[in-house]
C-alpha cells in the first residue's frame, strides 16, 4: 500500500523551510494541515459527476434528491443500475449525467473498479482506471487521489484555483502554466498535496472537502 499518512506539522515546516521558504511562511500562518478524507469511494464519484458544470447549491439539491431515490438506503452500484433512467432524470439529472452514473455503477458492479485495490495502485494507475469511466476526467481523478485516497504527492496542474493561488502567493505577473507548476511541484516533492492544500487555503479560507 502506498503511504498516505501526512507528516506532522513540524515535519512539514522543516520540509518546506529547506525547499520553499515562501510556502513555509504560508504554512506557519495557516497552522496544521486539516485534510479530510472521504472513504465512500462510489458516493464521492457519484457526487463529482452530479456536480459537473452546475452551481454548488444546485449540486447539493440534486445530490440530496438522488440519495432520496433509494428509500432511505445508501446509493450502491447495484441500486443505481436498477434505477429507471426516468427516475434519475426526475431528480434533475441530465440524460448525459444519467448515462455517466450508470457507467460508473457498471464499473463498480462488474469489478472493473475494485475499491479495495485502489489504495495499492500508483497515482497514474488510479487516474487511468477512473478516467475510463464516461464523465470522469483527470481533475476529478486527482481530487479523488487527494480527498479519498489521501495521497500526499498530487499536484493538479489543471486546477484553476491552484493556478490563481500560486500567481498570488509568488506575485507572478501571469497565471502559471503547467511547466511552471511542475517546477514548483519538484520543490515541494514528495508533499505536493500539502503545498496545494495550503495554496488553496490562501485563496479561500474555507476548508475544502470533496
Amino acid at each position: 500500500m502506498l503511504p498516505t499518512q501526512a507528516p506532522s506539522h513540524r515535519e512539514i515546516i522543516r520540509h518546506f523551510e529547506s525547499r520553499d521558504r515562501v510556502m513555509a511562511g504560508l504554512i506557519r500562518r495557516h497552522g496544521p494541515l486539516r485534510l479530510k478524507r472521504n472513504r465512500r469511494y462510489f458516493l464521492v464519484l457519484c457526487t463529482a459527476i452530479i456536480s459537473q458544470q452546475i452551481s454548488t447549491r444546485a449540486a447539493a439539491t440534486i445530490t440530496a434528491r438522488f440519495h432520496g431515490l433509494f428509500g432511505g438506503q445508501r446509493p450502491t452500484p447495484g441500486r443505481v443500475l436498477a434505477a429507471r433512467p426516468e427516475a434519475l432524470k426526475g431528480v434533475g439529472l441530465s440524460r448525459q449525467k444519467t448515462a455517466y452514473l450508470k457507467d460508473l455503477s457498471r464499473h463498480f458492479e462488474e469489478k472493473i473498479i475494485r475499491p479495495q485495490r485502489l489504495r495499492f495502485m500508483s497515482n497514474d494507475e488510479v487516474v487511468l482506471k477512473l478516467t475510463a469511466v464516461h464523465g470522469i476526467g483527470r481533475w476529478t481523478a486527482e481530487m479523488f487521489l487527494i480527498f479519498s485516497l489521501g495521497r500526499m504527492n498530487v499536484l493538479p496542474v489543471g486546477d484553476l484555483g491552484l493556478q490563481a493561488a500560486v500567481q498570488n502567493i509568488y506575485r507572478l505577473k501571469e497565471r502559471p502554466g503547467v511547466k511552471e507548476l511542475r517546477a514548483l511541484g519538484e520543490k515541494w516533492h514528495p508533499l505536493e498535496t500539502v503545498g496545494t492544500w495550503y495554496a488553496w487555503r490562501q485563496q479561500d479560507e474555507t476548508l475544502i472537502a470533496y
